[in-house]
């Protein structure tokens, strides 16, 4: 007697086959296929980056391979995307020459320049 269903499909505390699902569903869904806004691109410590309407700096920098967006002032350590929903301030970067703006809140525009930060500003914004 041949059995049909998917081994991988059973649990260690069921060693009952999911006999009402078609082993097929137990695959990891394909790829997402998810409408991009139109190509842009800015710069990044003088470096072109392309990206997406729509994306924030941090997934355009993220998806091109930049994980370091700033280093600490204190040590030196470098740091990048953690949080990626504005609370940790993790990811600080200078934008159009304006210090301390979060790079996964910030939407990406045509042209803008980003760079890199040490540390935080903090003292140049209350002087």
């Amino acid at each position: 007697m041949t059995s049909s269903h998917d081994p991988s499909c059973e649990t260690a505390a069921d060693s009952q086959p999911f006999s009402a699902i078609p082993a097929a569903s137990c695959a990891p869904p394909g790829r997402l296929e998810l409408d991009r806004g139109a190509p842009l691109s800015f710069t990044f410590d003088g470096l072109p980056i392309e990206a997406y309407e729509g994306e924030t700096i941090a997934a355009a920098l993220l998806g091109s391979g930049r994980r370091v967006l700033r280093v600490t002032d204190r040590r030196g350590e470098v740091r990048g995307l953690f949080c990626n929903m504005g609370i940790c301030f993790e990811c600080l970067v200078e934008v159009d020459g304006q210090p301390n703006r979060r790079a996964c809140q910030h939407p990406v525009t045509a042209g803008m320049q980003v760079r890199s930060q040490n540390g935080t500003a903090c003292s140049e914004q209350q002087t």
